[in-house]
């Protein structure tokens, strides 16, 4: 007897892709470092990846290993965050107000303040990655120092680590006008070239 069913087509087996897994084991690992993973483990990072536990160590031959790859995923996170901050100053030509409220727009993303308090705590662990922990700040001195003074820079830099570490601490960033009033008196824009020679 005829069916009128139309024979179904092979299912093509699905294709793995090892370096989705690879990104996804490393991902898991950095949203542990940012939530606070001084106690990394290969399972807590399989279960957030939702891999087997054995993908953990066949990807990564130590745990030192994985944790750097994941800072080093940290490491972009922040660098993307200082070219959104250069392109900001820029934009405001050196105007502190705007800088203030780039300022507390990002104390009030937890992710991200979550990224700096992880590579800075991971640097103080292992000082060969201070480099790494110290971008964000080398490139926010290097940034304002364009429109105010070197040591101005630096002083605006340190206060918004200090901002970063109390936003941290109380789950919510110093409010904006707490912040503008702060910027603005540290960083006043650069002498020009007559008041100098005056």
């Amino acid at each position: 007897m005829s069916s009128d069913t139309p024979a179904k087509a092979p299912v093509a087996p699905r294709r793995r892709d090892p370096e989705a897994r690879r990104r996804a084991i490393v991902a898991a690992a950095s949203e542990l470092l940012v939530e606070g993973g001084g106690d990394l483990t290969h399972r807590r990072v399989a279960d957030r990846a939702a891999v087997p536990l054995g993908a953990t160590t066949y990807y990564f031959s130590s745990l030192d290993e994985l944790r750097e790859e994941a800072l080093a995923l940290l490491g972009r996170e922040l660098e993307d965050a200082l070219v959104e901050f250069r392109r900001d100053v820029t934009a405001s030509a050196g105007n502190p107000v705007p800088i203030a409220e780039f300022t507390h727009a990002y104390l009030s993303d937890r992710h991200r303040v979550g990224v700096d308090t992880a590579l800075y705590l991971e640097a103080l662990r292992q000082p060969h990655l201070r480099e790494l922990a110290v971008r964000w700040f080398d490139g926010v001195v290097e940034t304002l120092s364009a429109w105010t003074d070197p040591a101005c820079a630096r002083s605006v830099a340190v206060y918004m680590d200090g901002a970063a570490l109390h936003a941290m601490l109380h789950d919510e960033p110093l409010d904006l006008d707490t912040i503008t009033r702060a910027v603005v008196a540290l960083m006043p824009p650069r002498a020009s070239t007559t008041e100098e020679n005056a």
